[in-house]
């Protein structure tokens, strides 16, 4: 009788497949080389270059590398002032009785020069915020110059924007964005600041500031009239001297929930206008009949791509108890297959985190997490030996209650609830602070439109996530702020409309 060879049972090899002899990808960086970085860079105030008045400089790091980019101004109240002044006065005497067609121009040719700098604005932006190169290179690049463009169409025809209604431009805008989309946020807020006539003093983050100050060298290129965009560097108390400047018609700020809540106390009283784009904890719900996999995908596109960095990031996943363990299990494996490392690298999926303070944010809500009693998941990838890196992490168990499903982390962490019904569902996802953005997964159009209805969320994607257009508008509702950015209610904030 013959004699049989024996053999492993047939799930452990399953298993040794999957994980052990899994082809890694070769390395494939994206060139520096690209990105041009001066070892410092002073103010840009009327069309020049200056030296901050402070005399002071701060560094700006690469969160991959932990390695010195460069070093940038620290713009004092005297520096706010000095490109308050140099606003106005480019407002007075050029921008606002340009006719509308020469102004479009002018924002056409920006649009124009950033798609032939796009190469290196998307190294630069990479370097500086860490984010993968795919994303910057894909997404905000070809984004911001979108925005531009759009606006550029809109600058002469404004009647056509608000029918039988007068607008007239407020003057002197002060813009102020945050770390996580430092160009396009800049694009949001330049643009139809532009197109609508008035002038602008723009501060990037403290963390992210190179892309907007390479903004600076293409705003000069474009020949735009000095005085009519000013960028200046600094932190909270540069951003603060904006504000309160007493010669600022307008205030339009994104970044966290109690900034905002600042800005509204310091602005109380005065006539200037504001837009706040704040904090968000959006709800992503998946129902039974929904395509799976494609909805997994879009969690993972909407929490993990931009290391949940985002302030729309669907961080909060409601789904449907019939296929609760199905989605679980997919979006582990998933995970698994995530790559998280080099931002530069083309074969990153998760790059770093933005800053040290940031990661330990991120670290202090995922110790909270066990805390409360939720059951955490993370990748089983190895990280970076140097640079802020964490690995993407998934809570199940989780109670409505719980810290890490109500406050915003801003970071690769999921939040996993389930529900049964469709109106337990709207009523956990509207209980929360925020009403930024929210997302839903069904195959049938009536609940699409249902859940669109009684969602309180500025923005509610359908079977997709993060899906941005510049005519579409983007804002939230309660301590997510209020104003739109983007489309023609992007237009409406620059302006006053008086009767004909």
């Amino acid at each position: 009788m013959a004699v049989q060879k024996k053999t492993s049972p047939r799930k452990s090899n399953t298993v040794r497949l999957k994980f052990d002899t899994a082809w890694p990808y070769s390395p494939a960086p994206e060139s520096k080389s690209a990105a041009q970085i001066k070892p410092q860079y002073d103010l840009f105030i009327n069309g020049e270059w200056q030296k901050p008045l402070t005399k002071k400089y701060f560094k700006t790091i690469n969160p991959a590398s932990e390695q010195v980019l460069s070093e940038v101004a620290d713009a004092g109240e005297a520096d706010v002032n000095k490109a308050v002044n140099a606003a106005r006065a480019a407002y007075d005497k050029h921008w606002k009785n340009m006719p509308a067609k020469e102004r479009g121009k002018y924002i056409f040719r920006i649009a124009r020069i950033i798609q032939e700098r796009a190469r290196e604005l998307a190294v630069i932006e990479t370097l500086d915020g860490g984010k993968p190169i795919k994303e910057s290179r894909d997404f905000d690049i070809p984004a911001a110059a979108n925005h531009f463009f759009y606006y550029a169409g809109w600058a002469d025809k404004l009647e056509y924007a608000f029918p039988n209604r007068r607008p007239e431009a407020l003057g002197v805008a002060a813009q102020i964005i945050p770390w996580n989309f430092p160009l396009l946020m800049t694009a949001w807020k330049i643009a139809p600041a532009l197109a609508t006539g008035n002038t602008v003093v723009l501060k990037p983050a403290e963390t992210t500031p190179l892309t907007a100050l390479t903004l600076a060298d293409i705003i000069r290129e474009s020949d735009l009239p000095p005085g009519v965009v000013n960028i200046i560097t600094g932190a909270g108390n540069t951003g603060a001297a904006m504000v309160n400047h007493p010669d600022v018609n307008k205030i339009a700020f994104t970044g966290s929930t109690e900034v905002g809540k600042i800005i509204q106390r310091s602005i109380a009283g005065t006539d200037k206008k504001s837009t706040l784009e704040l904090g968000g904890k959006a709800a992503n719900i998946i129902f039974d009949d929904a395509p799976i996999d494609q909805a997994v995908e879009g969690v993972i596109n909407a929490i993990y791509f931009n290391q949940g960095h985002v302030c729309c990031a669907g961080s909060r996943l409601y789904v449907q108890e019939s296929v609760a363990k199905e989605v679980i299990r997919k979006l582990k494996d998933r995970l698994e297959s995530l790559i998280v490392g080099d931002p530069m690298d083309k074969n990153t999926d998760i790059g770093a985190i933005n800053s040290r303070s940031q990661l330990d944010i991120i670290h202090k809500y995922i110790k909270i997490g066990k805390m409360e009693g939720a059951d955490m998941y993370e990748s089983s990838c190895k990280l970076p030996g140097k640079g802020y890196f964490v690995r993407p992490t998934m809570f199940t168990n989780v109670a409505q209650s719980n810290r890490i499903a109500q406050e915003e982390i801003f970071g690769p962490v999921l939040s996993v609830l389930t529900f049964r019904t469709d109106d337990e569902v709207i009523e956990k996802a509207n209980n929360t602070p925020y009403g930024l953005s929210a997302g839903v997964w069904t195959d049938k159009g009536s609940k699409i439109f249902n859940m669109t209805r009684r969602m309180k969320a500025g923005v509610v994607w359908a079977n997709t996530f993060n899906k941005f257009d510049p005519a579409s508008p983007f804002g939230g509702y309660k301590e997510s702020g209020f104003g739109r950015e983007g489309g023609l209610h992007g237009l409406s904030a620059y302006v006053n409309l008086r009767n004909l």
